[in-house]
């Protein structure tokens, strides 16, 4: 088992509000199968501008599932709110693939290509890189994806009682004593 440190509210979002992209700079490798999701001691005032983390957050105090399309967006998120755990395991998803945005914008291009005939004004709209056209209405693999990241796409969460344990860059091994401690949570 690996572990990722998030920030949160973001690793909050994975592991409670049907968060199934964490979006990173850089690849981090071949690893897939279980990741432990590492609550960091940060926080991200950019994650709590977002529309899909405010709705989460308003469907979880509502009681809805986090992607009810019904649910609005919540005013604000606050950092002291008692659902938000800092330096700890929350919960274990499964890493299940990792690919560049970019295959997002050529994949929903893929099916536009299919759609329309090449010579179709609507085809021909869509500009080589960036700017206007068609681009803007492509698809991502996932409302969280983000332009310009490695899309890490996951699945089954299941959250634990927060294990206190230091978080690292990039995925890590735990030590065994936090490996005995989620197991344990999981049974």
């Amino acid at each position: 088992m690996r572990v990722l440190t998030v920030r949160q509210p973001w690793a909050w979002a994975i592991i409670h509000g049907g968060k199934d992209v964490e979006n990173r700079v850089r690849t981090l490798g071949p690893y897939r199968g279980p990741v432990a999701i590492h609550a960091g001691r940060g926080w991200s005032e950019h994650a709590c501008q977002g529309w899909a983390m405010r709705t989460a957050v308003q469907s979880s105090e509502l009681g809805y599932p986090a992607d009810d399309s019904q649910t609005w967006a919540a005013d604000s998120i606050e950092r002291d709110d008692k659902r938000f755990v800092f330096g700890a395991v929350i919960g274990v998803v499964d890493l299940i693939g990792v690919h560049d945005s970019q295959d997002c914008y050529d994949a929903d291009l893929r099916r536009l290509a299919e759609l329309a005939r090449e010579d179709h004004p609507a085809f021909q709209a869509i500009p080589d890189a960036g700017g206007g056209g068609l681009i803007g209405r492509v698809r991502r693999c996932s409302p969280w994806a983000m332009d310009e990241h490695h899309h890490l796409m996951l699945e089954n969460p299941r959250p634990i009682e927060p294990i206190p344990a230091t978080g690292r860059l990039g995925l890590w091994r735990p030590a065994a004593g936090v490996i005995d401690q989620m197991q344990g949570a999981l049974a």
